[in-house]
């Protein structure tokens, strides 16, 4: 049993963000209580103010705080919860935790420890999902005929501790790294490699599970879309699954939920090749962030169930039938373009068109959310900052509905993965079906990356900026014709989703506005401009955070940066240097003064947000300094090398 069997009225979730809010929710409409633990980064996230009781869990990484079982379980008992619920990741799946919240007389929402510790270890997964007649991939020797092969962390996921390795002379290395990451993220060091299937599809199958024998498939999930191996794009049913596959998929996944005696809500993942063969990846012994995709189609509350589970309630014999097609999609915060670098920083702005933590069915746009206007994004944490979801009587529908969305979403703060998702969603491969993992590398991240704002939004984002500003400082709406006869003001600001620079100049007289050709002002207010674009109104909302400014449009949004007109010339760094991309800890430095150094050759390794990211040589050269040390942090744009021309001697 998962639990005491008893019923549930407070439950702890030892987790933070979105998830937990999600759990929140459930509790609510149950008349459950709730209770929060929080770090210090998080003291004022929304899961901790939505809580009925909070806990601070004192520090600021995970290894000091959610990683505590110790401190979990004291909050629990303090703060009078009589359950556990561990969400995903952390110690979700870990079976010491569950096992001492049993101990602590406490109900844990979740499978049998016993179940947890057999699929913990991947390999040992691997050889008891074997056993039971379940398809799996093995390598027992790295050859070259094997190449490529990947490299994966034993225990764990969310691609950390994963590497592709192409070349023999690459293995040992890219093992090094893997274990170090898994070790950062999950405690254990341990790896294994197996063939990497180029093209494959990433499909699992979502089982639930009571205490008394029944076993639910609620049908697959097809998680195709992924960047660093880690999934960005969820939808249900897949469009390569065929009713024959669906039943094979389905009958694997409970095959695997019995040979464990699982209890609770569970993912089986497999990798499906072109010609409909699949394997056995792992299970997931917890709720996935998909979850919300299998809600939708067939109208349950997941979460729910795990509590009537967890209480000793019995499954009805036959889950219910599927309807509708289902597309989440994971809003990170970071960089596409700048090989998916994380970004953090204060989120000024949060709005995307949807209900929050609605549990369908019916139609509309989903928004779980794990930040709000005012959050921080932090360098401890997972950068993913929501799962935006849609449902629809068709799959074109529902890909359109999201795309829209979150077309039309207003996010001011960190860069984050939007206009990719929005392309992604609109591109005919998509829309065809054609998702395999391969999908950003064939289409091309750089195409797909590209701003939604194009040519035209380019010039009319500085030019709205500007005159919201302007209109800003006169404390009320500037109105065509309502300024001095040459009045003239000139902003230069670089427009960061396309690192560029764009300057926009342009007077305002009585007969109106001179500027950019065919581009005649109608209104214009501090936070909104609406400008005639050749007979055309186009209304642009703009919002100005410091030195920071928003404009959005009518699906796009341009970031931009106000200029000083003089620059401070402290700011500026030497030539040579190369400076940090993000704020991090640094876990590694490879080199050292005088060193000759290749082009690509890695200098040292920063960790950030559970990754690591190296810092190579963009050019030959010769090692001049080097600014920092193992176990120093630094903040974004802090010089950590400098490297002089390979000519230097």
């Amino acid at each position: 049993m998962p639990g005491r069997g008893g019923p549930v009225t407070r439950v702890l979730v030892a987790n933070r963000g979105e998830i937990a809010r999600r759990v929140f929710q459930t509790c609510r409409e149950l008349g459950i209580g709730t209770v929060a633990v929080y770090s210090d980064p998080d003291a004022g996230s929304p899961h901790r103010a939505e809580a009925d009781r909070s806990v601070r869990l004192p520090g600021a990484t995970p290894a000091d705080t959610y990683l505590r079982a110790d401190l979990l379980i004291a909050a629990a008992e303090a703060s009078g919860a009589d359950a556990v619920h561990p969400g995903y990741g952390f110690l979700s799946e870990n079976a010491d935790f569950a096992r001492a919240v049993l101990d602590a007389g406490l109900t844990w929402i979740g499978p049998p420890p016993a179940s947890i510790d057999a699929m913990g270890s991947k390999v040992e997964a691997k050889a008891l999902m074997a056993a039971a007649g379940v398809p799996v991939l093995q390598l027992d020797e790295v050859t070259e005929a094997d190449l490529p092969v990947l490299v994966k962390a034993s225990a764990g996921g969310g691609g950390r501790g994963m590497r592709v390795v192409r070349a023999l002379a690459d293995l040992d290395a890219e093992i090094g790294t893997a274990r170090a990451e898994a070790a950062s993220a999950f405690g254990d060091p341990t790896v294994f490699v197996e063939p990497y299937v180029e093209a494959g599809r990433h499909i699992e199958v979502q089982v639930l599970a009571d205490a008394h024998g029944t076993v639910w498939s609620l049908g697959e999930r097809e998680c195709s879309l992924q960047r660093r191996h880690q999934k960005v794009v969820e939808e249900t049913p897949s469009p390569f699954v065929t009713p024959e596959l669906r039943a094979a998929l389905s009958g694997a996944a409970v095959t695997a939920a019995r040979a464990i005696d699982y209890v609770g809500a569970g993912t089986v993942e497999f990798l499906v090749r072109d010609d409909g063969a699949f394997f056995f990846l792992e299970t997931n012994t917890r709720l996935q962030v998909e979850h919300p995709v299998t809600e939708c189609v067939t109208g349950l509350d997941l979460v729910a169930w795990q509590l009537r589970i967890a209480a000793g309630e019995r499954l009805p014999a036959e889950p219910p039938a599927s309807t509708g097609h289902a597309i989440e999609v994971r809003l990170y915060a970071e960089d596409p373009a700048q090989d998916w670098r994380p970004v953090s920083g204060p989120v000024h702005g949060f709005d995307v068109p949807g209900t929050a933590f609605a549990v369908p069915p019916g139609p509309g746009i989903r928004v779980d959310a794990g930040v709000v206007a005012g959050s921080v994004v932090s360098t401890h944490y997972d950068p993913m900052l929501a799962k935006v979801v849609a449902w629809a009587p068709t799959r074109g529908e529902a890909a359109a509905r999201l795309a829209a969305a979150l077309a039309g979403a207003r996010l001011h703060g960190p860069t984050t993965n939007r206009d990719l998702l929005v392309r992604s969603l609109r591109h005919p491969a998509f829309l065809a079906g054609e998702t395999d993992t391969a999908f950003f590398d064939r289409h091309g991240l750089d195409a797909l990356a590209a701003p939604l704002a194009g040519e035209e939004e380019a010039v009319l984002a500085p030019l709205a900026a500007a005159l919201a500003l302007a209109a800003a400082r006169r404390r009320d709406a500037v109105a065509l014709g309502g300024l001095p006869s040459g009045w003239r003001n000139v902003a230069s600001q670089p427009q960061r989703t396309a690192f560029e620079t764009a300057e926009v100049s342009y007077r305002l007289t009585r007969d109106g506005l001179q500027g950019p050709e065919g581009v005649e002002l109608v209104s214009a207010g501090p936070d909104e401009v609406v400008l005639a674009v050749h007979g055309v109104e186009r209304r642009l909302a703009v919002a100005v955070h410091g030195d920071d400014v928003w404009v959005d449009g009518d699906g796009w949004s341009v970031a931009l940066r106000v200029l000083p007109r003089f620059p401070d010339p402290s700011t500026a760094v030497a030539a040579g240097s190369l400076v940090a991309p993000m704020p991090g800890s640094v876990v590694a430095v490879h080199v050292g003064v005088g060193d000759r150094v290749t082009a690509g050759q890695r200098l040292l390794v920063l960790e950030a947000m559970k990754m690591q990211h190296p810092v190579t040589a963009p050019a030959d050269g010769v090692v001049v300094s080097v600014d920092v040390a193992v176990g120093a942090q630094v903040e974004a744009g802090a010089v950590l090398t400098v490297l002089e021309s390979g000519e230097t001697t």
